[in-house]
């Protein structure tokens, strides 16, 4: 059944530009469109096509309560820029001070189970609220972003949220971001003109070096792939 349905409004989608495919989703599941934003440069250029198309999407950000000040001064900037609400799922109080009292302020750093837990109680479980009780969930996501997303269909089922997920941006290059960026004009992270390239928390993202992967700058601590479990297939 979901194949089926997966093929169809894939059918669809083909030939449709982002905006024409976002209004596609949103008529068919009325209401229930999420977008889900981390302000990075992917992000902006989605939000930057809602908000041009007048489109009935929800935008939501998960705020791990460990983000950058260039994160949050974006996020103001964004809603004031396009005139949109961007609705912030937080953590429960008990997971985070479970969390820190388990294994300490910055016990992320002590293992990838300890990563991965916090990972879990500022993301994970806050992103499965936002996803509850919706039909499509929209992400920035890019191919050529790593080797776990190169697999990735722009139209597929999550099986983890048991949600559709459309990846609109999924065959742009980094090119062709920037240059979609530079022509709106549209607002982005000061931190990516300082190296960093994927911008998550702050104890957990730092600059890469000319030539490392896009993602090097995350968890550099850790040998594995780069994910916090947001978007593992």
């Amino acid at each position: 059944m979901k194949k089926n349905l997966l093929k169809d409004l894939s059918t669809r989608l083909d030939n449709l530009s982002i905006a024409e495919a976002m209004a596609q989703l949103c008529e068919l599941f009325p209401g229930k469109v999420v977008f889900s934003t981390s302000l990075g440069q992917e992000d902006q250029v989605i939000t930057e096509i809602i908000a041009k198309h007048n489109l009935p999407v929800k935008i939501f950000t998960l705020d791990t309560g460990r983000l950058f000040y260039e994160t949050y001064d974006l996020l103001a900037r964004t809603e004031s820029r396009y005139k949109v609400k961007i609705k912030p799922y937080y953590p429960t109080t008990n997971s985070v001070e479970k969390l820190v009292g388990d294994i300490g302020i910055n016990g992320f750093y002590e293992s990838p189970e300890n990563r991965k837990s916090c990972c879990y109680v500022r993301k994970v479980e806050p992103l499965k609220r936002a996803l509850a009780g919706n039909s499509i969930w929209i992400t920035g996501l890019r191919s050529e972003q790593n080797n776990n997303r190169s697999s990735m269909q722009k139209l597929e089922w999550d099986e983890g949220n048991q949600i559709m997920k459309f990846n609109p941006l999924l065959d742009w290059t980094s090119e062709d971001m920037l240059q979609y960026i530079s022509e709106h004009k549209i607002p982005y992270n000061p931190l990516h003109d300082k190296g960093f390239v994927s911008i998550g928390c702050a104890p957990c993202t730092r600059a890469i070096e000319p030539g490392e992967d896009p993602r090097a700058g995350r968890w550099w601590w850790e040998v594995s792939h780069k994910e916090c479990g947001l978007h593992i297939k």
